[in-house]
């Protein structure tokens, strides 16, 4: 079972900022123009591993068309590519974590998170270089920018580790398996595949997942205030499916890791675990929402990313999916 947050179910997180792996043919990629022609396909912007199941299930399977709704994915490898898109009007929805979204607010402010569909505690796991057993024997830690850096941050917290005390070492996910097998790390915090690489490779072992010192990311489906405010119905009709097919993914991984797989090339059995590992479902922003995003907000504000509050109650939608009106 996946790890529930101590704030309740708040069901389907993901944070996962991978970069380019084979693009399905359902979907775009990120790299070729999707500017607004009018009148196109709605575009919802996802990430490329087994997080964004969900959608892929949910495209392949014809759902959106069975609601009415032309609707074409594109992948982006960071989240923080696909809230740009969103800003631009490249796409009208995204998949995107708590922490990616609250980062870019500064920039973004008319960003509105309606609900979430993806928590978990399990699936972004602590990597250590072999020969290092514990985060007193760390002296260098990869991180992305974003979610990485504050599951790294949270681990070395939970441990006594001073982070001032530690280098931190800015790459990719897609680098980091090889910077642990050369020794110019001592470990990484990420979601999958980037742990079991490691394993894979023989260079590094699993010490923790994010749940064992209570912290859990979530997964937010974002537009702007004023794409919302003239399509809410079509909002509405995609929570709707969103919701169905993460029941889906729920009742048999097995279907979701066959969409994974034509959809962006993960092998099916890491979409299996992943299933397993993450609690899909669509659920209500609430207050203890808010309350975790204040500590993403506060740990932005230590490192110097955000210099002001920014408005967390004009940007969490709170209680706007009501599951009796779908």
């Amino acid at each position: 079972m996946a790890w529930r947050s101590r704030f309740g179910k708040v069901t389907l997180a993901s944070a996962a900022l991978v970069l380019a792996v084979a693009v399905g043919a359902c979907s775009r990629p990120a790299t070729q123009s999707t500017a607004d022609t009018g009148g196109g396909p709605l575009r919802i912007a996802v990430g490329i591993d087994a997080s964004y199941a969900p959608f892929f299930v949910a495209d392949q399977e014809g759902m959106f068309a069975d609601a009415g709704l032309d609707v074409q994915l594109v992948q982006f490898g960071r989240g923080g590519e696909a809230v740009d898109a969103l800003a631009t009007g490249q796409v009208q929805v995204a998949g995107s974590s708590d922490t990616t979204t609250i980062a870019q607010l500064r920039q973004n402010p008319s960003l509105r998170a309606m609900y979430s569909y993806e928590v978990s505690g399990d699936y972004i796991k602590v990597v250590l270089r072999n020969g290092v057993d514990s985060a007193a024997g760390i002296r260098k830690m990869g991180i992305v920018p974003g979610l990485s850096q504050i599951s790294t941050d949270k681990y070395l917290e939970a441990n006594g580790v001073p982070t001032d005390s530690v280098e931190m070492v800015s790459a990719t996910p897609t680098d980091m398996p090889a910077l642990l097998s050369r020794g110019d790390i001592d470990g990484y915090v990420l979601w999958e595949p980037w742990p079991a690489t490691a394993l894979t490779q023989g260079s590094g072992h699993v010490v923790a997942v994010t749940g064992d010192y209570d912290w859990f990311y979530h997964h937010w489906a974002i537009t702007t205030a004023p794409w919302l405010a003239e399509n809410e119905d079509t909002a509405r009709a995609i929570a709707k499916v969103l919701a169905e097919a993460s029941e889906r993914v729920e009742s048999d991984p097995q279907v979701a890791a066959s969409a994974t797989r034509v959809a962006v090339n993960v092998a099916e059995d890491q979409t299996v675990t992943a299933v397993d590992e993450i609690d899909f479902g669509v659920e209500n922003l609430t207050d203890k929402d808010v309350e975790s995003a204040q500590s993403i907000v506060d740990f932005y504000k230590k490192i110097g990313v955000l210099s002001e509050q920014p408005d967390l109650t004009s940007a969490m939608l709170l209680d706007w999916y009501q599951e009796d009106k779908q």
